[in-house]
């Protein structure tokens, strides 16, 4: 269900934009840049942010 509402926002940006996605750690992590990836957009990083289990995911459209 999270890549579901990534793909919804990142169909409203332009070619070039970037969407930062903050997700915890586990399943959504592991989901979300690999159905980016497959779907074609480009997966620019996967970073922990500074509060500790949130990663930020940064998909280019």
């Amino acid at each position: 269900m999270t890549f579901v509402k990534t793909k919804i926002e990142l169909n409203k940006l332009q070619k070039g934009d970037i969407l930062n996605v903050k997700v915890a750690a586990g399943e959504p992590l592991e989901n979300i840049p690999r159905s980016a990836a497959e779907q074609g957009f480009n997966v620019l990083s996967v970073a922990e942010t500074e509060m500790p289990g949130i990663h930020c995911i940064r998909i280019e459209k």
